[in-house]
């Protein structure tokens, strides 16, 4: 995609994605939902471009949705299709600023069928066969970098220990409840800086930043690659920081048997800590 933001300061983004398309009512609805990467041309600089707080580096994460409705023949060979899609771009907070920005687009056009006689084949397959697994144990472990909102706080790496069980209920999904451990070193930086910025508020600096929660997710099979959401609730939450729940998204592949890599944005509702990057092995 490429979109010029008609802003000065925000400038124009180009970005790449890998999707996945579902369809339903006899596919005349599709729904897409896809997660890449983008450029854009003007990020934050403190010197030239101060404005733009939405985008603090040039090398961005985006997510986009679309909803599009299709329909042929309606007028003998001419259709209609219409649709809403939403762009966010975000660098995870990978670096300060990072207020990202969405865009909410619509589409409506024309559709036109040039073979006619084709015979449409539909598909009535026989009911779903019941399938199940045990409960399996997974282990990952994931990293990253990220900063505060802080302006030049400076990048720290994070790691993220995860044990949950999981249990496959169909062919598609799967069940998760488990635990997180986070080791987030730019929350340590960044008690440090609330103790200095506002000793009023009664911070020592040296306040525990380490962080541990309680997960229960969904896994949508889709062969070796599947869709990861998960919510969660830190049970050890020593400082204060974007709240206590917390969510994860993302895509997570098996390259060999029970192993996986997968990459996921952790975020606190509609904000995001961190892209985290991981690998894990499922017994």
């Amino acid at each position: 995609i490429h979109q010029d933001m008609k802003n000065t300061y925000l400038g124009e983004n180009y970005s790449i994605y890998g999707h996945l398309n579902f369809y339903f009512f006899q596919r005349n609805l599709q729904f897409r939902v896809g997660q890449g990467i983008a450029i854009t041309t003007n990020p934050y600089d403190r010197n030239t471009n101060y404005i733009n707080n939405a985008y603090g580096s040039r090398l961005l994460s985006s997510t986009y949705l679309k909803i599009n409705y299709k329909k042929n023949n309606i007028i003998e060979n001419l259709g209609l299709e219409t649709g809403v899609s939403i762009i966010h771009y975000s660098n995870a907070s990978s670096k300060a600023p990072n207020n990202s920005t969405n865009t909410f687009t619509f589409n409506l056009g024309l559709n036109y069928t040039f073979n006619d006689n084709q015979e449409i084949k539909r598909y009535s397959g026989k009911k779903d066969i019941k399938y199940t697994e045990p409960i399996s144990y997974t282990f990952a472990f994931r990293m990253g970098v990220n900063e505060t909102d802080v302006i030049g706080s400076g990048q720290f790496p994070f790691y993220t220990l995860s044990a949950y069980a999981s249990k496959r209920i169909n062919k598609k999904s799967s069940l998760q409840l488990g635990t997180d451990v986070f080791f987030a070193e730019f929350l340590k930086e960044y008690v440090r800086y609330q103790s200095i910025a506002f000793p009023e508020e009664g911070i020592g600096g040296d306040e525990d930043w380490k962080r541990v929660g309680l997960i229960v997710g969904h896994e949508l099979h889709i062969g070796d690659l599947s869709l990861l959401t998960q919510l969660g609730f830190y049970l050890i939450y020593p400082f204060e920081y974007q709240g206590r729940i917390y969510n994860r998204i993302g895509l997570q592949y098996t390259v060999y048997k029970d192993i996986f890599v997968a990459a996921t944005v952790k975020s606190h509702g509609a904000t995001a800590e961190g892209v985290e990057f991981g690998v894990g092995i499922k017994i």
